[in-house]
């Protein structure tokens, strides 16, 4: 049976529930950049997401019983997120670990990340539609 959406797509999707995750996450650092004592919070994805999706295939590792733990392409739906406290930040008198500017950057290239995402998605659905539309006439 073949499936409607391809690797690409499905790996386009967790990509934006990410980076809406991400953006959240951000988002409450800097809701809390005045609050003594807060460490900051970073997100990271990219690279469980990139063995996830394995193009190249170099990264498969093969399994020998059924029981095994399955692991590399195929398996966007098992990719997690890492969540941890930033360690590269300077700590403030407060203790506060907020970097307002650097805060602000990772929000907007997560949003242009984000919007890059949502565009090749609709691109991918709108070609999907046109086939189904028009492909037979």
């Amino acid at each position: 049976m073949s499936q409607l959406f391809d690797k690409a797509t499905k790996a386009l999707g967790a990509s934006i529930n990410f980076r809406q995750l991400k953006h959240s996450l951000v988002s409450s650092n800097l809701a809390n950049a005045e609050t003594p004592g807060y460490k900051a919070k970073r997100l990271r994805f990219e690279e469980s997401l990139s063995r996830a999706i394995d193009l190249s295939g170099k990264t498969a590792m093969l399994t020998s019983d059924p029981d095994h733990i399955a692991n590399g392409p195929g398996r966007i739906s098992n990719v997690r997120a890492d969540i941890f406290e930033d360690p590269d930040i300077n700590l403030t008198n407060d203790g506060n670990t907020v970097d307002l500017e650097k805060e602000m950057s990772i929000l907007k290239e997560n949003s242009i990340i984000y919007k890059a995402a949502v565009q090749l998605i609709n691109k991918k659905l709108g070609a999907l539609k046109y086939t189904v539309t028009e492909g037979g006439r």
